[in-house]
């Protein structure tokens, strides 16, 4: 359950309806459905603002407008579920046992990045055992552009990657299913309001344009990665599936 001093944002529907998806709020076991909060005017100022944006198919919208919007929208929720408020969102709450949820935002472009030295030295020692840490790890932030239309959303399914293996006495490459699948639990970080192409952004201004904080799954096909990696990088290994949490 989350607790009223963390609402995420989600997009859902009843399970197995026609519904269109639109953009919820947890609070407990049940779902504010931001919807239900436009069509009746429940709030209002920035707080009705967000809300309307954020009632869509996606969250794009609301991401869109800053952060400003959406922390409005948290504090008028907050105030309006805590203990002696009056009811007026009691229409708009919806059973979380009853819902279903989609990736909560359309999601443009997708860079995964190395950011724990621990973590880099383990999987370099997969592939360089020798000299698992390469020099400019530490002196330049280390990443890759993954496939943003094969992320889905956690618990579903998907297929089996299949790829170029080499076995180190193999004379030749050999094609099939992937034999060594794995995943790796990480931190996803949704960016909202975003800056004109060519426009730096400077870390003091950073914070700013994060709209918020996911878990992420990173799968890979390790046996698959370990030929094709070099000399740019992943490629079919890592793109074929990434998972997101629904609430964010």
């Amino acid at each position: 359950d989350f607790p009223i001093q963390n609402l995420p944002f989600a997009v859902f529907r009843t399970q197995g309806s026609d519904e269109a998806f639109r953009g919820g709020v947890a609070i407990g076991d049940k779902i504010v459905d931001l919807a239900a909060v436009a069509q009746q005017n429940l709030l209002d100022g920035d707080a009705a603002v967000a809300a309307n944006a954020g009632a869509q198919s996606t969250l794009n919208a609301l991401m869109g407008l800053g952060n400003h919007y959406a922390s409005a929208l948290r504090l008028a929720l907050s105030r309006a579920l805590r203990e002696g408020a009056d009811q007026a969102l009691e229409s708009a709450l919806v059973p979380m046992a009853s819902a279903e949820y989609a990736v909560p935002a359309q999601i443009g472009d997708y860079t995964d990045f190395y950011t724990s030295v621990h973590h880099a030295t383990s999987v370099g020692k997969l592939f360089r055992p020798d000299n698992p840490l390469l020099p400019n790890y530490k002196w330049v932030p280390i990443g890759y552009h993954g496939r943003s239309s094969s992320i889905g959303v956690s618990g579903q399914t998907f297929r089996r990657p299949v790829g170029q293996t080499k076995a180190p006495d193999a004379a030749e490459p050999s094609f099939g299913p992937c034999k060594r699948l794995d995943y790796e639990l990480e931190l996803g970080i949704y960016i909202g309001a975003g800056n004109e192409m060519g426009d730096r952004i400077v870390l003091d201004e950073a914070d700013n344009h994060v709209f918020g904080f996911c878990l992420f799954n990173d799968w890979s096909a390790r046996d698959i990665q370990a030929w094709e990696y070099q000399p740019l990088g992943p490629f079919l290994a890592k793109n074929f599936a990434s998972t997101v949490s629904p609430w964010v």
